[in-house]
């Protein structure tokens, strides 16, 4: 009888426990990056619905929304360059991809925003599939799955981002990401044409558009516009003029997109260095009007 409270009392401990671990788990992934956590939640959702669908469902689905480098096919289905990227042929191959995507990811999300990480993400993983297209018929044809090419597009802005940072790899010393990247797209050029069913074509292809792309940001394109132009068809940004009650005006077609004046543009950080640098030297007083009204602007910013 003594034994009974004792029971019932860590009975309610561990439904805490299992009630603490899962707000717990939920507050860490709502502070991942929105863009990094929205892409994993949407791969998860799709694997858990192939593991659940089994082989019949994968049968279906593999075929019909895998990317297939095969002529005309990838020209005439030509969604297969993003659906391809949410499927996955197993759960490690989930996993890992999973895993670099969030462990290199939030750097560069961090820094360059979520718009224009999602930009070279998609980008990376569209230039892998086509350059696995244009080559494919010199290592043969086959059906890819997988975030594989969009991560490493990842891992390449990362390793420019912040050539020096150390990557921490089990029983191996710190490895400079610049070094860790290169040693990555090395093992995938020497082994390119083997028969392991890897997708290197793929990673070499989401390597040059990770590359691509940021050199494109580092020489001043705004990369978020991409965006901004796919959130303004859908009436997710409001044009100037356009009231909050969230009716939506009709949009006159023969007018540009405007700015709205309410979204603060991502600042490089090269900028931000160069105005915080010109205070530290000449005080506030010293700034433009233009540079007072960008660092006013990234003071509100959440």
């Amino acid at each position: 009888m003594a034994n009974g409270p004792s029971f019932f009392t860590g009975g309610n401990l561990n439904s805490g426990n299992y009630d603490s671990f899962g707000n717990a788990f939920k507050r860490g992934f709502m502070r991942m990056p929105v863009a990094i956590r929205t892409i994993i939640a949407i791969n998860a959702v799709v694997f858990v619905i192939q593991m659940l669908g089994g082989q019949t469902l994968n049968n279906w689905v593999v075929p019909t929304l895998g990317f297939d480098p095969s002529f005309p096919t990838f020209l005439t289905q030509p969604w297969r360059l993003v659906t391809y990227m949410f499927l996955h042929g197993g759960f490690f191959h989930f996993l890992f991809n999973m895993l670099w995507l969030w462990w290199m990811g939030r750097a560069v999300e961090e820094t360059l925003g979520p718009r224009s990480f999602t930009v070279i993400y998609f980008g990376a993983g569209i230039l892998g599939a086509l350059l696995d297209a244009g080559i494919a018929q010199i290592f043969g044809t086959a059906l890819v799955i997988g975030a594989s090419g969009a991560v490493t597009g990842i891992l390449v802005a990362f390793a420019m981002l912040f050539p020096t940072a150390p990557i921490m790899l089990f029983l191996f010393p710190p490895i400079q990401a610049r070094f860790f990247v290169a040693g990555w797209i090395a093992i995938d050029i020497l082994f390119l044409g083997s028969a392991d069913g890897v997708a290197r074509l793929v990673h070499l292809g989401g390597a040059l558009g990770g590359y691509l792309l940021v050199k494109a940001h580092q020489n001043g394109t705004d990369l978020s516009m991409v965006i901004r132009y796919v959130e303004y068809m859908f009436g997710k940004v409001k044009p100037a003029g356009t009231s909050g009650s969230g009716t939506k005006r009709p949009r006159n077609k023969n007018m540009h997109i405007v700015q709205d004046a309410e979204i603060v543009e991502e600042m490089d950080q090269s900028e931000l260095d160069a105005i915080l640098e010109k205070i530290l030297k000449k005080g506030y007083d010293s700034l433009s009007q233009e540079e007072k009204r960008k660092l006013f602007e990234l003071s509100k910013k959440d």
